[in-house]
């Protein structure tokens, strides 16, 4: 079967998305990781201490998912919950440094993954396309992160 023909910009911008998003899951696969582990484990750098419900909310999943992707990531020590003191119900993620070593380079990997794509482009050109993608999304609503 021969690949689709891309014949507007949407269908090249699309392109491009989908190799950086390839890029992206393969260095995930490589650390055999799920792209919510993944994603859990990535806030959990960023957000030491947060709890499940946290979590939930930023994966937009239930609790109970939630608590079976943790499972998963505290089997391989990755992950941690502590019992908070003074409250033996409420615990707090926090992602190992084995978690952390784990993901370390993810954002260097997608940079080095951007730098690939824009290869064929020189400095003046590549300011151009920010320029014209900037317009573009100047006039879109903004995503949300609920």
């Amino acid at each position: 079967m021969d690949a689709p023909e891309l014949t507007t910009s949407l269908d090249l911008i699309r392109w491009i998305m989908w190799a950086q998003r390839k890029a992206g899951e393969d260095w995930i696969k490589e650390r055999e990781l799920s792209h919510e582990q993944s994603f859990a484990l990535g806030y959990l750098v960023q957000n030491p201490g947060a709890i499940q419900r946290d979590i939930a909310e930023m994966t937009r999943t239930s609790a109970a998912s939630v608590s079976s992707l943790l499972q998963g990531l505290e089997r391989r020590g990755l992950v941690e919950r502590r019992t908070e003191p003074g409250d033996v119900r409420s615990k707090r993620v926090h992602a190992t440094p084995e978690g952390v070593e784990l993901i370390a380079g993810f954002d260097t990997a997608m940079t080095d993954v951007e730098e690939t794509i824009l290869a064929p482009l020189d400095q003046d050109e590549r300011a151009a396309l920010h320029a014209l993608l900037g317009k573009i999304t100047a006039e879109l609503t903004r995503p949300t992160r609920s």
